[in-house]
């Protein structure tokens, strides 16, 4: 689908973004590794991906082959992300998530991803993104989302109450674990709109900050 917005102005206290799909646009890396990972398990790799996006790769792997053990997938894990990790090839911001990250230099937010702080840094280091100083990784976590932990986390480190967050979110496993933390929550790209976000954007040229004079953030969007 295209996205499409009204444009609409929202209000906050802190943001807490998402990193793939969202500030970095890493699909070819996963499309080629979750892809061979499918290959060798005889999945269909098209199905396979719609469940891989925003989910930890333990995760993902649990609920594609239901009935491994969790350590095998662990294991797994830990393998695929250090291939994740070595291979930038085609990682490249969304367009406007350099300019939307000095536009909030300052303002509250923090980085909420399922990637370790390995592959973050790679990842956020090869689209020439700064990464924010509070960051929730996978290390930072005992659930992967759709649960909300890593937002209800992210909040909690910014000192801001869930209510007052707007989160940045491009997957339904995100965007699920926003709503879950009682976030509003701007889908970014294609893959958003169809999981209820309160609104969605093309990408982040389509979002401008704004800073009251009490320090609450308006976003701009649209």
């Amino acid at each position: 689908m295209t996205a499409a917005v009204t444009p609409t102005v929202l209000t906050a206290r802190a943001l807490l973004l998402d990193m793939d799909g969202t500030l970095v646009n890493s699909d070819a890396v996963v499309e080629r590794i979750w892809r061979r990972w499918a290959e060798r398990h005889g999945l269909d790799g098209d199905e396979t991906m719609k469940v891989v996006h925003g989910r930890q790769g333990h995760a993902s792997m649990a609920l594609l082959l239901p009935d491994r053990p969790v350590e095998q997938n662990l294991a797994d894990n830990a393998r695929m992300l250090a291939e994740e990790t070595a291979d930038t090839d085609g990682v490249v911001e969304v367009p406007g998530a350099a300019g939307f990250l000095a536009s909030l230099r300052g303002l509250p937010h923090a980085l909420v991803t399922s990637a370790d702080i390995a592959l973050s840094t790679a990842r956020m280091n090869a689209a020439g993104l700064p990464l924010p100083a509070v960051r929730v990784t996978a290390e930072s976590v005992g659930a992967s989302k759709p649960d909300p932990e890593g937002f209800l986390k992210g909040a909690a480190e910014l000192g801001v109450d869930p209510a007052d967050c707007v989160v940045f979110e491009d997957s339904g496993a995100g965007i699920a674990a926003g709503r879950a933390a009682g976030m509003r929550v701007v889908g970014v790209g294609s893959r958003a709109g169809s999981h209820g976000p309160d609104v969605v954007v093309r990408d982040l040229t389509r979002v401008s900050v704004a800073t009251a004079a009490d320090g609450t953030i308006r976003l701009h969007i649209g």
